[in-house]
This record gives C-alpha cells, sequence and structure tokens, in this order.
C-alpha cells in the first residue's frame, strides 16, 4: 500500500513538473500593472487589441504611395532601415511600420495565425485611414503576412515585395526531395525547431526553454554570409533602434508563436495564389540574396517559376541582410513603386 501511494506521488510530481516545463507563462502586457510601459502610438482593433506603429517619410494627406512594412523575426516596427527623408520626398512615399502581434507594444494574440496577419495589417491600414489601397513590404518570416495578404485581402493591394522570404518546408506544392534539400541546408538546431513547431506545437515553449540541445542559431554570427558581416559592421547602433522592447512581453508571444504561426498548417500554399494584377496595374516582387544561409535561395527560385507574374530578383552575392544596404533598400522600393 505504501508503495502504491509513492508510486502515484511519483507519478502525480512528473506530471506537474512536466505540465509546468511546457506551459508558457503569461505575458507582461503593456501598460498593464507590472507590466512595461507605453511609449508609441496604437490603435485598437475590433477584437480589443492593440497594434503599436511609426510613420516615416511624407504626411500620409499628401502621399502618392502608401507603403506598410512589415518586420520580421526578433525585429519590431524600429527595424533600422537606411530610409532617407530625401526619397520620401522626391517620391511622395508615407511609411508606415507596426509591431506584429505579441512583439514591441503590439498587444500578443493567441489566436494568432497567417489569416490574422492580413487582418490586421487590413485594420491598421483603416484604422489609421490610410486609403484603400496600399503596397506592402514584408521581410524575412514577416513575408509570411504578405504572402496572406495576397490570398485574403488582394483588393487592397497596389503591390508587394517579399525580401529574404520565409519558406515552409512542408508546403505541399514543393517537390519532396527539394524542401528536404533545402531543410537540410540549415544548421541541426533551426531543422528541429521547424519540426517541433510544425508538427507538435504544444512542445515549442519548452523545447526554446531547454538546456539540453541547442534550439535555434539566430543571432549566430556563423549563419550569415561575409556580405551580412559586413553590413552588420556598418550598424553599431544594431539592426534595431529598440531591442530591449522587441520580446519584454515575452519570448513565447513573440518569437514562439511567430514560429508556430508561419511553420504550422497553412490554410493555402503560394502556388494556390492567384495573380492579384492580371492587368498589370500593380506587381509583386521577390528579393532573394544567393549566399543567403538562412532562407535557401532554391525554394523561392521554385516559387517564382511556378508563379511567372511574380519578379523575381536574385542576388548574386546577397546575404539575408541586403535590405539594410542603402542602395538595395532603394531598389526594392522603386521597382515595387515605378515598375
Amino acid at each position: 500500500m505504501v508503495n502504491a501511494i509513492i508510486a502515484v506521488a511519483i507519478v502525480v510530481i512528473v506530471l506537474r513538473l512536466s505540465y509546468k516545463a511546457i506551459k508558457a507563462p503569461p505575458p507582461k502586457i503593456c501598460g498593464s500593472v507590472g507590466g512595461p510601459p507605453l511609449t508609441s502610438p496604437r490603435v485598437k482593433l475590433s477584437d480589443g487589441r492593440h497594434l503599436a506603429y511609426r510613420e516615416f517619410g511624407v504626411p500620409k494627406i499628401e502621399a502618392r504611395y502608401k507603403i506598410i512594412v512589415v518586420h520580421g523575426f526578433h525585429s519590431s516596427k524600429d527595424i533600422n532601415l537606411p530610409l532617407s527623408q530625401e526619397l520620401a520626398e522626391e517620391l511622395g512615399i508615407y511609411f508606415l511600420f507596426f509591431d506584429r502581434a505579441g512583439y514591441g507594444e503590439s498587444d500578443p494574440h493567441p489566436s494568432r495565425s497567417v489569416k490574422s496577419e492580413a487582418y490586421d495589417i487590413q485594420e491598421l491600414a483603416d484604422k489609421l485611414q490610410i486609403g484603400h489601397k496600399f503596397y506592402v513590404i514584408g521581410i524575412s518570416l514577416g513575408a509570411y503576412a504578405v504572402w496572406s495578404c495576397l490570398k485574403y485581402i488582394p483588393q487592397r493591394l497596389c503591390g508587394a515585395a517579399l525580401v529574404v522570404p520565409f519558406v515552409s518546408y512542408w508546403w505541399p506544392s514543393f517537390p519532396p526531395n527539394l524542401s528536404t534539400e533545402a531543410l537540410h541546408m540549415l544548421p541541426k538546431p533551426d531543422q528541429w525547431t521547424f519540426r517541433v513547431a510544425h508538427y507538435a506545437s504544444w512542445l515549442l515553449y519548452w523545447w526554446m526553454t531547454q538546456k539540453y540541445f541547442p534550439s535555434l542559431t539566430f543571432g549566430n554570427i556563423e549563419t550569415l554570409s561575409a556580405h551580412d558581416l559586413e553590413i552588420i559592421n556598418t550598424f553599431p547602433q544594431g539592426l534595431n533602434t529598440a531591442q530591449e522592447k522587441i520580446t519584454q512581453q515575452g519570448e513565447h508571444e513573440s518569437l514562439h508563436r511567430d514560429i508556430v504561426s508561419g511553420f504550422g498548417e497553412w490554410e493555402f500554399g503560394p502556388t494556390d495564389i492567384l495573380n492579384p494584377f492580371p492587368n498589370k496595374e500593380g506587381s509583386v516582387h521577390i528579393w532573394q540574396g544567393y549566399e543567403d544561409r538562412i532562407i535557401p535561395y532554391t525554394l523561392n527560385r521554385f516559387i517564382s517559376h511556378k508563379l511567372p507574374w511574380i519578379h523575381y530578383h536574385e542576388l548574386s552575392h546577397g546575404g539575408h541582410l541586403f535590405i539594410f544596404n542603402k542602395k538595395h533598400l532603394e531598389s526594392i522600393i522603386t521597382q515595387l513603386l515605378l515598375s
């Protein structure tokens, strides 16, 4: 009898410890008691959440072009892109940056998904009254929000640019051998993290916080190309001017949910998307670095072959960070607006 009681007690303890290990702590909501302070303007969405934003360029009422910029993984609206006020004034561009759900000062979204990203962008545009149509630029993991816009709200777009865009190795349109080869090009920790996110998302918090195995190589200079390292050296202040705010509400609400949304199950694949501009009234661009060690070029090249209406730009010496090069950034913008 005593042995049975001890066994039950051990099982209960193990289950409790296991539950604690896989359950993420509650987020520290900006503006709440004990949470980070609010320092940026925000809009309130129809579901009660708030999105923080930043504006740059000419006033929106004077702008000829309105561009919403979607930041990538472990980034925010304060991404330090080398935009010039002179170019904005010359072309008449209004830029709108925002913190995606859970990042920076935007409220977390427990039901965040690929689809919800598009409707967050649409509602942000409506709340700020920037007009019925706008351009979108998505960077790295933030590009899945642009794919979402192309699928769910194409009628709102003037054009779109996907820069070093995220790919899911489980999109069904990829030949299995191609996606497998591309996945195996990544460091082992990244491969396993993306597998956990896809097959067992409920385990991702534990996987990202356990100390037994490396979980992600983000921030490791070994994953960057020589050109990426050159770019980093030109930004002594960092690629984000508010680095400390990116995950201030919790890494699970920002980073982990972002990974799960991207690598989880999608309702569509990019090659299912119809040309949103059949009369050439707008354009869609993919910008890919051949030397990108984070996003394998083979998969985005495949997508561009399947969708010939996409303008594909492959930079032979480009890595993952070439958008932080002023010349390349201005090319991305002018090609989007003027092509």
